[in-house]
């Protein structure tokens, strides 16, 4: 088979048909809906990948993805309640984030993770990616904002990419 016809990108085909079959349903008809969409797509957007993205352990984005899942629950219920208490004032914040990752792809699902997760959002990436700008909602201290991102995220992510 021509290269150009093959898979350009294997696990973003796979990872596109397992979303479609998780929102579509897992009728004939949808699987093979599935299977073209996750084909057609990767080709489409080959372009738009300079580089291949390489991940060196994928089997580690499993219990990432279940910690980020967790992590988004318990984080908004958090905001939940700091929103509708009307004791305390929120203390928001920006905090710079220095990144010991050097993967772009990691970095950018750290940021995407940040941006995911309530309460937090990824402001900003430096130009040399080494420093993520972060906005928060509630920041009592800076420094727990960073070891928590750093030891939860960018270990894991580390992992993953390097």
């Amino acid at each position: 088979m021509n290269a150009r016809f093959g898979l350009p990108h294997p696990l973003l085909s796979f990872t596109l048909f397992l979303v479609w079959l998780m929102l579509a349903g897992a009728s004939a008809a949808f699987i093979v809906v599935g299977l073209i969409l996750a084909w057609i797509l990767p080709l489409l957007t080959r372009e738009f990948w300079p580089d291949k993205p390489t991940i060196r352990k994928p089997w580690k984005l499993v219990p990432y993805v279940l910690k980020v899942i967790l992590d988004i629950v318990i984080a908004s219920i958090s905001v939940a309640r700091l929103v509708l208490s009307f004791r305390r004032e929120p203390q928001p914040a920006f905090v710079c984030y220095h990144l010991t990752m050097t993967h772009p792809m990691g970095i950018t699902m750290l940021a995407s993770t940040i941006s995911l997760t309530p309460g937090t959002v990824s402001a900003d990436v430096s130009d040399d990616h080494k420093l993520l700008l972060i906005h928060a909602v509630d920041v009592s201290d800076d420094q727990d904002l960073i070891e928590t991102i750093h030891n939860r995220y960018e270990k894991a992510l580390m992992e993953v990419f390097q």
